[in-house]
């Protein structure tokens, strides 16, 4: 990544948006001699040389940003709601799969005494409202849904400076399509044909040390997974560390999920009823571990395990993936691999505005880090 300042840290040292530090540079006077002084100030700080295109950026600025957002659970967002931290995690641990490491903590963190909108798309956008706002942007969101999904998608693109888009919202071809468009940054996205600045989560080093911990630590051996939609190359990214710590521990591992629940925590409560039901006729035994794709399904799992009297962990241990906030209130309290969903969002719009401003160059790659977090739904104590 190019460490030459952009018109961001130009706009974050001098404390002013954007389209200040452009109509500064465009010796506009439509600015204070204040905050001239402070740009010009911030400019001569950093460095800072302006490309032609910042300096004509606010010609051409709408002051908005989109968000693209797949249709697979309602978007909560609370106004005044505030990311719940594991900031007493204690008892640290590293787990190493080849690469890059893990964080493995045991979550000692209080618990929230308020449940607040918390799906992982709801902190996505968090991050990326408080980013927006730092740079003096606004943000609209689109969840694609279905054939219509296409259309509104490239309406979108025509009435904002640039996109976010979660990776499984659009396909190569639309995604191709409109970052032709405008500047386009993918969150928890892979590889992909298309020249596109990227934001990466280690999906499968997570869920592999996640599992490692689950046979390793507590020996469980019948371990299952509970996906989300085939499509998904997040859930298939987890599957496969999944399946990867299975086979590295020496035990039989399937090659596909044998349970789906589509991310719905809904539909997850009806999977595990069904196979409580089937264990009380005589039928196989429940698992001694439900590894989930994401919280929403293993909040959904935990639900029905303790209407049934079932014992967790004792009976049967269940995990999720994410880190959202209702994973701290839940008794007993959800082992998961958190994601830093806030900074998944606030990088996204800060990599949006920066090529923005300077639109030509080679596409960037920003790796974010997860971290397991140790609590009591696995049997940790």
């Amino acid at each position: 990544m190019s460490t030459l300042p952009t018109i961001y840290d130009v706009a974050l040292r001098a404390g002013v948006s954007i389209s200040t530090v452009s109509r500064v540079l465009q010796q506009s006077h439509r600015v204070s001699e204040h905050r001239r002084a402070l740009v010009e100030a911030a400019v001569a700080e950093l460095g800072y040389i302006p490309s032609a295109s910042a300096r004509g950026l606010v010609a051409r600025h709408t002051g908005l940003i989109g968000l693209c957002f797949p249709e697979v659970a309602p978007v909560v967002v609370e106004p005044d709601d505030v990311l719940g931290v594991a900031a007493g995690a204690s008892g640290s641990a590293v787990a190493t799969g080849g690469g890059r490491e893990v964080e493995i903590v045991r979550d000692e963190s209080a618990v929230p005494t308020v449940a607040w909108g918390n799906l992982y798309f709801g902190e996505v956008i968090r991050g990326a409202e408080h980013a927006a706002w730092r740079a003096g942007l606004s943000v609209t969101i689109t969840v694609v849904r279905g054939a219509d999904g296409a259309s509104l998608v490239q309406d979108l693109a025509g009435r904002v400076d640039g996109l976010a888009v979660v990776s499984a919202a659009l396909g190569d071809e639309l995604l191709d399509h409109v970052a032709h468009r405008v500047p386009v940054v993918v969150m928890a996205g892979p590889d992909r044909s298309v020249d596109h600045d990227r934001i990466r989560v280690d999906n499968e080093r997570g869920m592999a040390a996640l599992v490692r911990h689950l046979v390793v630590d507590h020996g469980y051996t019948d371990v299952r997974y509970v996906g989300g939609t085939s499509w998904a190359r997040d859930d298939q990214e987890r599957f496969a560390g999944f399946r990867s710590a299975l086979l590295g521990a020496g035990l039989d591992a399937p090659e596909v999920p044998t349970l789906r629940a589509d991310y719905s925590r809904a539909v997850a409560r009806e999977v595990v009823r069904g196979l409580v039901e089937e264990s009380r006729r005589g039928g196989p035994p429940l698992p001694r571990a439900l590894v989930c794709g994401n919280d929403q399904m293993a909040l959904g799992v935990l639900d029905v395990l303790v209407e049934e009297g079932v014992g967790v962990p004792g009976e049967v241990a269940v995990t999720g993936f994410d880190g959202v906030d209702e994973t701290q209130s839940t008794t007993p309290r959800l082992t998961t691999v958190q994601q830093p969903m806030t900074e998944l969002g606030r990088i996204a719009v800060e990599r949006l505005v920066a090529r923005i401003a300077a639109p030509t160059g080679a596409p960037t790659t920003v790796d974010v880090p997860v971290r397991v977090l140790l609590r009591g739904s696995c049997g940790t104590h």
